[in-house]
């Protein structure tokens, strides 16, 4: 395995661009299964969950070519419906392809997924969605056997807004020849991406971004070609690395009316955030004032960014409270910051977080991939050296991390364990 070699203390100041999201791309690249067809998809990151997908996809019948930050997807010689265990496994987002399978063969066999190491996350919305819609459903040996029929009902009601199971319904209901209603949907800019793919394929897609949203299907959707939104959480990141290293970003290529609630509470805590059309300017002079935030569906506090503000905290200026709403086991990371000399206490889903002047550099281990972007921010400021272990979490999310940190004036290396 890979390690992040970081030595702290130097404030980050120039240009980053950031890359294509890939919350977007995953669940678009699963739409193209709904089509026989060729699509073509630019601005995608080069990511390790993005290979994955491409792996999954290419197992099914698909012929992938990626190169140059664009993916080239035929899907005109799928023919099977099963999504294996030692591929889903890997990756949560997986379970993305069971919509577009179940709308193409009108049944699917899906592993239950994997992924990251942050709570249960059950698939329980996907399922009792499709169930409203009709499809009988089956638990068989780790694996999710679904068949679709016809049902007179045409609405759902979600009784959380989930990003996944709002997407997989989403793709599901752009195959199906009428009206699909689903009230409770998520909010996410990654939702309106994923619905102008689907418009862009033939389908009609109306309210994105609200949260009812109406599809009306067709049976003949094609093939067509899109470009990735940025990525809000890189873009988050990074803006954070500005305001804690006491540094002066530019990120070229972002949407700060994608960021507005993370960007609000960095103006919050003190630095000083310029928004413009495609670029967001954060820079600070300071330790950062103490704050308080809670995690929310969009367009609150997203949970993505947690993490990354605890680290920001660690080192700021006085004592403030996360409390974590959206997933019951995301505060691993805060063990391994308290490792460096960050004074954290927990107690449920909240953390009281007590600023202090200066981490030190230790080996620390990440967990997930948020958690593991905590611990690169909060070597880049810690004394000494640090080695962030299990990169590849990192690799999952942020394109070429180190290379762009090195670009702003970073001492990060990365090297084999």
């Amino acid at each position: 395995m890979d390690v992040f070699v970081i030595k702290g203390s130097k404030p980050l100041r120039g240009k980053v661009r950031i890359s294509g999201s890939k919350n977007a791309v995953l669940p678009i690249m699963a739409a193209t299964l709904l089509t026989s067809d060729i699509s073509e998809i630019d601005n995608v990151p080069n990511l390790r969950d993005v290979h994955t997908m491409t792996k999954l996809l290419t197992r099914l019948g698909a012929s992938i070519d990626f190169s140059k930050n664009r993916l080239t997807i035929d899907t005109r010689r799928v023919r099977t419906f099963e999504a294996p265990y030692e591929l889903v496994r890997t990756m949560r987002a997986s379970v993305l392809v069971m919509g577009p399978l179940l709308a193409r063969f009108r049944k699917a066999r899906v592993s239950l997924p994997g992924g990251c190491a942050i709570g249960a996350r059950p698939i329980d919305i996907h399922l009792k969605g499709f169930a409203a819609l009709g499809a009988d459903i089956k638990l068989d040996g780790g694996y999710v056997d679904i068949r679709g029929r016809h049902s007179p009902k045409r609405s759902v009601r979600l009784p959380f807004p989930s990003v996944g199971a709002t997407e997989n319904l989403m793709m599901y209901a752009a195959a199906l020849p009428h009206k699909t209603v689903l009230r409770n949907a998520a909010r996410e800019p990654e939702i309106t991406d994923l619905a102008n793919f689907l418009a862009s394929a033939g389908a009609s897609v109306r309210g994105a971004g609200s949260d009812t949203i109406e599809i009306v299907g067709s049976r003949k959707l094609k093939g067509s070609r899109h470009s990735v939104i940025p990525d809000r959480i890189e873009a988050g990141t990074f803006a954070v690395a500005a305001a804690m290293t006491l540094g002066d970003l530019a990120l070229t290529h972002a949407r700060a009316d994608h960021l507005e609630s993370v960007l609000d509470k960095l103006e919050e805590a003190g630095a000083r955030v310029d928004r413009n059309a495609d670029e967001i300017r954060v820079s600070a002079n300071r330790r950062t004032r103490p704050i308080t935030l809670t995690t929310m569906p969009y367009p609150g506090f997203p949970t993505d960014m947690q993490a990354q503000f605890m680290a920001m905290m660690a080192v700021g200026d006085g004592t403030g409270v996360i409390t974590e709403t959206v997933f019951e086991n995301r505060f691993l990371h805060a063990a391994e910051l308290t490792r460096m000399g960050a004074d954290i206490s927990l107690e449920g889903r909240v953390a009281v977080v007590k600023g202090v002047r200066r981490l030190k550099g230790a080996p620390v281990t990440a967990s997930d991939l948020r958690a593991s972007a905590a611990l690169v921010l909060a070597g880049l400021v810690a004394e000494g050296k640090s080695e962030v272990r299990r990169v590849y979490h990192i690799d999952r999310g942020y394109e070429s991390m180190e290379v762009k940190l090195r670009s702003v004036g970073a001492d990060i290396i990365r090297k084999a364990e």
